[in-house]
């Protein structure tokens, strides 16, 4: 539970620290700049839970395993 005050406190003091800046942006970066930050705190969250989070690199394997196979196919 540490953990997690922890993350939550470091996104509180990014947010505090980019604040000044954020202001002189359009909506667009500051949608975008609190999406990514949303999104790291809560796979640092579940991280820290020790909940499954996700492996980019399963879903690439996923994608491009149809053409590995057919390369392999044609090789053999």
């Amino acid at each position: 539970m540490l953990a997690v005050l922890g993350i939550m406190t470091a996104g509180i003091a990014i947010v505090w620290l980019e604040l000044p800046k954020l202001r002189k942006l359009g909506m667009r970066e500051k949608a975008s700049f609190y999406t990514f930050l949303a999104v790291s705190v809560g796979l640092g969250i579940a991280h820290s839970l020790r909940l499954p989070v996700p492996n980019p690199l399963d879903w690439i394997a996923f994608v491009y395993k149809p053409f590995s196979n057919w390369l392999f196919g044609l090789l053999t």
